[in-house]
This record gives C-alpha cells, structure tokens and sequence, in this order.
C-alpha cells in the first residue's frame, strides 16, 4: 500500500566552472525545483534555492536532490522554508541528498531546519563526498514536535543521517519512546532542537586550534554548544553542536560561526542568502 500513495520528486544540480563564474543546470522531476539562482558574491558564487511546493512530507513522500560541483565550482544551496515529516500513516516519508563536491570545487549545503511533527516516520540523509581539494559546509537544524502549540513529540521517530565520506558519520534515530536518548543528560536532556555545522577539507588543518578558539568566544552565552576537531589521515573536519528549546536560537548560533569559518578559511564575507532575510 505504501508504494501506491508514494509521491516521488527528484532534483539534479549540476555547476560547473566557466572562466570567473559558476553556472547551474537543473534537472527535476515531480514537485521539487530550483526556485532561483542568485548571484551576490558576484558570478564565482551561485546561491541555488530549492522549493517543494507541497510544504512537506507524509508516510510514502520522497525527495532526491543530487548535487554535482565540478572543479573549481562554487555552489551555496539552501531553502526558502523548513522541511517538514508530517504524521504519517502510509510508511516512511524521506529526503535523500547526495554531493558529489570536485577537486578544488566548494559546496555549502545549508537548508533552513527540519521539524518532525509528532506520530512522523521519517528519514533525514545527507551523503557527501569530497575530491582531493575540494571543501565544504554543512548544516542540519532538526526541531523534534511542535512544543509552541502544544504538540510535544510524543510519538514518531526519524532517522537522521549526515555523512561526509571517509572523513565523518553522524547517524542516529531519534524515536520518542528513548526516553533515555531524549531526556537522558548523555542525550539531548529534555531539549527537542539538535543543531549540527560542520567543515570538512581534504588536507590537514594546522589552523583549527584557533578557529575552535574563536568560534567557543561566539558561543560562550549559548548554554548548549561544542566545537571539536577532527584531524583525520584523509583531511580534516570541524564540528560544532548546539542543542536547545528553540529553532531561531540554535539556527542563529550556527550561523554566526559559519560565517565566522568561511571568512578565515576561504576569505569570504558573510554573504546570507537573500531568501533567509524574507
């Protein structure tokens, strides 16, 4: 049966390298499109903003989006608004993402956040992949229940996947009844918001004592949070986590360190997407 009401949609970025500039194609297929290509860092830049107009999913719904950043590339990808897993009641609903980021090419997958709405089944997986040279940023924002109207997250579960291959694994299924793992002080201690930055490179990091310095400066009044690193034979990572009670609180504080990281370690200014700001 659940095959019967599923609601598949596909989206293919592909940007490549032409002289000074990256340039986007898309394909798609189903309810999933690139809304707009922006360019306010200038053409090196491309800021893509993808939309599912149907606002969410339910039990049987999936959505592949597959990011290609060629050589030399430079692609920024974010969304308009939240992806929700809706109450399901016909099977899992998913969203699988899957980066392929070329030599000397940089991606940064940066999403608004994902809320699991209570009785969910979902499946949140992000699956990248680096070249010799290549570098990104990723972001997952994840709210658990809708705890402003009150609609705690009582029941559901979603599995939530972040994996930078051969440098990182973040994977865990977050189910309601753990009560150990959601009010647990070694798990999320009874707050319902898990926010995750990371930065990967393919090469050693000798500067990542100082970036772990500064970015604990601008989260020191945030009463949840951590950066680590993670010095590894195939590159480097950079990991921050912050964990609280609201969406705008966590978002915020990752934010502030990424555009923090992105100025030292690629000489760029903070450049937010026009469509956060709407």
């Amino acid at each position: 049966m659940a095959d019967a009401v599923r609601w598949p949609a596909r989206l293919a970025l592909n940007a490549t390298r032409d002289g000074a500039a990256t340039r986007l194609h898309a394909r798609h297929d189903g309810p999933l499109r690139l809304l707009k290509t922006l360019y306010p860092e200038g053409p090196g830049v491309a800021h893509a903003v993808l939309v599912h107009p149907p606002g969410g999913l339910v039990g049987g719904d999936r959505l592949d989006i597959e990011l290609d950043v060629q050589p030399g590339a430079h692609l920024l990808v974010t969304t308009p608004a939240a992806t929700r897993f809706y109450r399901s009641n016909a099977g899992e609903a998913a969203q699988v993402v899957q980066a392929r980021v070329g030599a000397g090419a940089r991606l940064e997958w940066l999403p608004q956040e994902t809320l699991a709405y209570p009785a969910c089944d979902a499946r949140n997986e992000v699956r990248l992949r680096l070249a010799p040279g290549a570098s990104l940023f990723a972001s997952e924002v994840l709210g658990l229940g809708l705890p402003a109207a009150g609609e705690p997250y009582v029941r559901g579960r979603l599995l939530q996947h972040l994996e930078i291959a051969g440098l990182w694994l973040d994977r865990g299924r977050l189910d309601a009844a753990d009560h150990a793992l959601l009010d647990g002080p070694c798990g999320l201690a009874g707050h319902r918001v898990l926010g995750t930055l990371a930065y990967a490179q393919t090469v050693p990091l000798p500067e990542a004592p100082g970036l772990l310095d500064d970015a604990r400066a601008l989260l020191a009044a945030v009463p949840h949070a951590g950066a680590t690193h993670l010095a590894l034979a195939g590159g480097a990572v950079l990991i921050v986590r912050v964990v609280g009670d609201e969406v705008e609180a966590v978002t915020g504080a990752l934010r502030q360190v990424h555009a923090l990281w992105r100025e030292r370690l690629w000489r760029l200014d903070s450049a937010a997407p026009r469509i956060w700001a709407t």
